[in-house]
C-alpha cells in the first residue's frame, strides 16, 4: 500500500522532475546544530529529510533528532537506517531497504524482519527500497559488508536494480557512500534508467550543481545530499544544487 509521504514524493517529481533530499546523520549531532541545519535547508527548497547513520546505534538519539527536526518543519521526515536502532516511532516515514550485495544476509533480509515489527506497531509509513552500493561505499560498505559493485560495470549495477524491481520494491538507491570522494557517474545512472521504470535514488560525493545536473539529467528522480551540509558554509551550494535540478515540467 502506497503512503502519503511516498505520494507526495512521487508527485514532486512528477512536478518537477527531479528533487533533493537531505541526509542528517543523526550521530554526535546537537539540537542547536540540528535547528541551525534544518532552517538553512528548508530555505534552500529541499523536498524533505532524511535520518540515519551507518553506525548510528543510540536510539534515543535518534529520536531526540527527530522530534528537534519535526519541530522545526513540516517537510516529510523518513528514517533512513542502517540497522534496527534506526528506527524512531516520530519519523514519518521509512526507507525500508535492503542492502542486496551485502555478503552478509543480515543486511538483506534478517535486519529487515527484526524491524519490522516496530515500524508496524509505531505505524510508520514503510517505502519498500533496494538498496545498492557501487565501489568501497564508505561507511555503509564496510559496516554493511557490501561486496561493492565496480564503478566502471554498469550492467552489474542495473542487474541488481532490475531485480530490486521485481521483487516489487518501489524505489531504488545507488549510494556511493559517505563521506567519499568520488560519486556515481552519469554513465551508470542512464544505463540503469533505460532498463527499470522505479523511483531512482542517487546519493554519495554529490557537492556541487554540476555533478547533481549531470546526475539528474541522466535519469535519477531524487538526488541525496549528506555529507556537504555537513560543512558550516553549505547554503548557498545547496541552493544552487536544488534549482539546477528541479525544473517544471
Amino acid at each position: 500500500m502506497i503512503g502519503k509521504i511516498e505520494t507526495t514524493i512521487k508527485q514532486q517529481i512528477e512536478k518537477y522532475g527531479t528533487i533533493c533530499l537531505v541526509l542528517i546523520d543523526s550521530e554526535n549531532l546537537s539540537t542547536k546544530r540540528t535547528i541551525n541545519i534544518i532552517r538553512k535547508v528548508q530555505k534552500c527548497g529541499v523536498s524533505g529529510i532524511l535520518i540515519g547513520g551507518s553506525t548510528a546505534i543510540d536510539q534515543l538519539e535518534l529520536d531526540k533528532i527527530v522530534k528537534t527536526v519535526k519541530s522545526v518543519t513540516s517537510l516529510p521526515v523518513i528514517l533512513f537506517p542502517g540497522n534496527i536502532t534506526g528506527i524512531s516511532p516520530n519519523a514519518d516515514a521509512i526507507f525500508f531497504s535492503s542492502l542486496l550485495n551485502s555478503d552478509n544476509p543480515y543486511f538483506i533480509s534478517q535486519s529487515q524482519a527484526l524491524g519490522s515489527i516496530l515500524v508496524k506497531k509505531y505505524s510508520i509509513e514503510a517505502i519498500p527500497m533496494g538498496y545498492i552500493v557501487i565501489g568501497d561505499a564508505g561507511t555503509i560498505g564496510f559496516i554493511g559488508q557490501a561486496r561493492g559493485i565496480p564503478p566502471n560495470k554498469p550492467n552489474l549495477v542495473a542487474m541488481y536494480a532490475l531485480a530490486s524491481q521485481y521483487l516489487g520494491m518501489r524505489f531504488v538507491y545507488l549510494e556511493a557512500g559517505s563521506g567519499v570522494t568520488s560519486h556515481i557517474t552519469s554513465s551508470i545512472v542512464e544505463y540503469v534508467r533505460k532498463l527499470v521504470d522505479c523511483i531512482l535514488v542517487v546519493g554519495g560525493g554529490i557537492k556541487s550543481a554540476k555533478i547533481a545536473k549531470e546526475i539528474a539529467n541522466a535519469g535519477a528522480d531524487i538526488i541525496v545530499v549528506g555529507t556537504l551540509i555537513e560543512q558550516k558554509n553549505f547554503k548557498l551550494e545547496l541552493k544552487e544544487i536544488v534549482s539546477t535540478i528541479m525544473k517544471k515540467r
